[in-house]
């Protein structure tokens, strides 16, 4: 398969080449981004006279439900037409909480702040990032014990695997019913703190979703104008796409991304923001082929960086965004991987908006080629091969190990 290469000329030659090959189509497209145009308006109005009386716009589901197998079909539908989902009560309140203080004192006694001061510029994801004092936000930790006691879960697994199971075309792709284990970070955002905005973006790649053959595949349908029988939940050719390789990219594919909350938190706590419409990707990947758009650009994207939605090329989607509703300590929210999302300006609250992350990382090729070069990471205690390579934790104290891990943890890791 042709790989995209990274250099800014042969990018920009590749985007006017793309373009070029879709000037035929002009007038379909034309005329179904004006659908599309319609459509997430429509979205959009709904939200915001949702949001206005108060109803909630991002679908919600109890864990025992999903236990129990008692899921009403329309929810499923309402989680594949926003693309995202909040479960309530994964974990147990005192469980999470518990979680919570135990990674406080993980980070405290190894003097994390010490060993951030020393090499903490290595972190590029968020070296744009500028931070209060000095002070950290988001932690460069990834096998504490909460953390892995997290992702082995059997309460979490059996979430994701309801979740994986509203997707179609996965057999021969991906198997719904075992998660692997991919190590990310953890957010302790104080009270008050105004440094960790993220504007609104996509992950899971930027120009590549337009000029990578496997992403042309897995938007063939948009692309020849027929949006409609376009599945955003459609595995297939999903494991064919090819990344730039960059910090705000995963090197996995991620049914969803995610995170347990281990604090409350709510629309003003400095938390998730989302543009709950799934077809929000449509809308994108059109607008960058309108006549307005210049010939090698698509609407800014950039090699190397998160896909930006922008007030100047998609206000219309900019107007869905809509904070998360309260959440409490064990609750989990997951969004698709082509789902705008953001993070809020200040956390306006009392406590600190705590959450560890872990997505929707499904067996597949793809995934346990990551997790075996992952493997010797947890085991030396060193920063996975996605994230920055700080390797605090190889001398932190009181950090998993393999007798942390159980049966399922095990398989999850690729022992």
């Amino acid at each position: 398969m042709m790989h995209a290469k990274t250099d800014t000329l042969d990018v920009s030659d590749q985007i006017v080449a793309f373009k070029r090959s879709m000037a035929p189509r002009r007038d379909v497209l034309n005329r179904a981004f004006a659908e599309v145009t319609n459509h997430v308006t429509r979205e959009v109005e709904a939200i915001r006279t949702a949001s206005a009386a108060g109803k909630p716009v991002i679908p919600e589901i109890s864990y025992e439900h999903i236990r129990d197998g008692k899921v009403a079909p329309e929810i499923g539908a309402a989680v594949r037409r926003s693309g995202c989902a909040i479960v309530r009560g994964v974990f147990p309140r005192a469980t999470a909480s518990a979680w919570f203080d135990e990674v406080g004192e993980y980070l405290e006694s190894n003097h994390y702040e010490d060993h951030w001061a020393e090499r903490g510029n290595l972190d590029k994801y968020f070296a744009e990032v500028k931070l209060k004092g000095g002070k950290q936000q988001m932690f460069n930790v990834y096998w504490s014990k909460p953390q892995v006691l997290a992702r082995q879960d059997e309460k979490l697994a059996r979430t994701r695997s309801f979740l994986d199971r509203l997707w179609t075309g996965y057999d021969g792709v991906f198997n719904p019913d075992l998660q692997l284990s991919y190590a990310d970070r953890v957010r302790r955002r104080e009270p008050g703190d105004t440094t960790l905005a993220i504007a609104p973006h996509m992950d899971a790649g930027t120009v590549e979703r337009w000029i990578d053959p496997g992403y042309q595949r897995v938007y063939e349908r948009v692309f020849a104008g027929a949006w409609k029988q376009y599945d955003p939940f459609d595995a297939r050719h999903r494991l064919e796409t090819r990344e730039f390789p960059t910090p705000s990219v995963a090197s996995v594919f991620r049914t969803y991304q995610g995170w347990t909350a281990l604090t409350r938190q709510g629309p003003k706590d400095g938390s998730l923001e989302l543009v709950p419409i799934a077809y929000g990707v449509i809308y994108m990947l059109l607008r960058a082929l309108q006549d307005d758009v210049p010939e090698d650009d698509l609407c800014g994207a950039k090699v190397g960086r998160a896909l930006a939605i922008t007030p100047q090329w998609h206000p219309l989607l900019m107007e869905g965004k809509v904070a998360i509703p309260e959440v409490g300590p064990g609750d989990a929210v997951f969004w698709h991987s082509d789902i705008c999302h953001a993070v809020g300006d200040v956390n306006a609250g009392p406590d600190y908006a705590s959450v560890v992350y872990i997505g929707a990382v499904p067996d597949c090729t793809k995934n346990r080629a990551y997790i075996d070069k992952q493997r010797p990471y947890f085991l030396d205690g060193r920063s996975p091969p996605d994230y920055a390579a700080m390797d605090f934790e190889t001398n932190f104290k009181g950090r998993a190990t393999t007798d942390d891990l159980t049966p399922l943890g095990r398989a999850q890791m690729g022992f």
